[in-house]
């Protein structure tokens, strides 16, 4: 059977404010942003839901769903990132955080990694003063000031240039981002992955801040707290390259392995936080060992932060991370001492 997705920047053209649109046809936002995101497959919706949303865009069923087009994957080589949501090439990235939860340095870092990896990297400067940028602008090769600014930095570069552009959510609420991305489309232009932040922090109080999306990184309260970064929610993140037909099956295996323990493991952890390891039943303490050396191992140490940290940064291949977390799911790690494992690259 064809794989089948949205076709999600038909969404985002057509129906900008799709929130309060889905709700007024009885439809719950965050079942539609996991149907964007791929968390939901297309082929497992109820068809009232596609028939709406159809609806909603003023288009066919033919024209919302997309059949047999693969989505490409671009390697970051942060390990929690392509382990869970990976970034799907050309597609628009949405990053719901709060203000110190590390979206910037994130963004810093993956810039740093695109512009040696031959990527023009683009920001559209938000209104407003926001010294927190600056730490990131070094690998920002082109600052734009407007749409039309950043229109014609992207049709001026080589055809085959690949680009990344980060823009604040101002430009999100106006619309001006998606009549750019629309402009882009018309003419070809494919190439271009589209980050979308939220300086302010608002985005933590909305079913869909961004709208339709490709990819959804959601930063975590929690392990932010306890300064296990990058504070990615490994259960809440999200993406259409996760979508089977798309991603290779012993990463969709791992990462799905990888969820169900983390998921256990935060249950657990909570039991424990409470009544210590031993209000625990017997049968979990593996689990629960295991769980935490998890999440202490997809911890990384940034290149942008090494200033503040004074450790060297890694990058970490996704094979890589692959085998590290099947080890670890595996049990070959058990008897390792937590505490090595945090904020390291590979195993060794």
């Amino acid at each position: 059977m064809d794989q089948l997705k949205l076709n999600v920047s038909l969404l985002r053209q057509r129906v900008p404010n799709l929130t309060t649109a889905a709700r007024s046809v009885g439809l719950r936002p965050a079942t539609v942003s996991n149907l964007c995101t791929g968390k939901i497959p297309v082929g497992r919706a109820e068809v009232r839901t596609i028939a709406a949303l159809a609806s909603l865009a003023k288009c066919s069923l033919d024209e919302l769903i997309i059949r047999g087009e693969a989505i490409e994957m671009i390697e970051t080589k942060i390990k929690t990132l392509d382990l869970f949501a990976p970034l799907a090439m050309g597609g628009t990235v949405g990053l719901v955080a709060r203000p110190g939860m590390g979206q910037l340095v994130i963004l810093g870092e993956l810039f740093h990694h695109f512009k040696l990896n031959g990527f023009l990297t683009m920001m559209i400067k938000p209104n407003g003063n926001y010294p927190e940028l600056q730490d990131m602008l070094d690998d920002v090769e082109q600052v734009a000031h407007s749409m039309e600014e950043a229109y014609g930095i992207i049709t001026r570069a080589n055809p085959d240039q690949k680009i990344v552009l980060a823009v604040d959510r101002e430009h999100v609420l106006t619309g001006k981002i998606y009549e750019l991305q629309e402009r882009l489309q018309n003419e070809g232009i494919l190439h271009v992955t589209t980050f979308l932040v939220d300086l302010k922090g608002n985005v933590m109080d909305e079913d869909m801040p961004y709208g339709p999306l490709e990819t959804l990184w959601y930063f975590d309260a929690d392990l932010t707290a306890r300064r296990m970064f990058p504070a990615l929610n490994p259960l809440y993140s999200t993406s259409s390259v996760l979508e089977g037909a798309h991603l290779d099956q012993n990463h969709l295996s791992v990462q799905q392995r990888a969820q169900k323990l983390l998921r256990r493991y935060r249950e657990l952890r909570a039991l424990v936080n409470v009544k210590g390891i031993a209000g625990i039943p017997g049968s979990e303490v593996e689990t629960y060992h295991r769980g935490e050396r998890l999440e202490a191992y997809l911890t990384q140490p940034f290149t942008v932060a090494e200033p503040y940290t004074g450790k060297k940064g890694e990058s970490v291949s996704l094979q890589d991370t692959l085998n590290d977390v099947q080890a670890i799911l595996n049990g070959s790690w058990d008897d390792a001492p937590v505490e090595s494992l945090y904020f390291i690259g590979r195993l060794l």
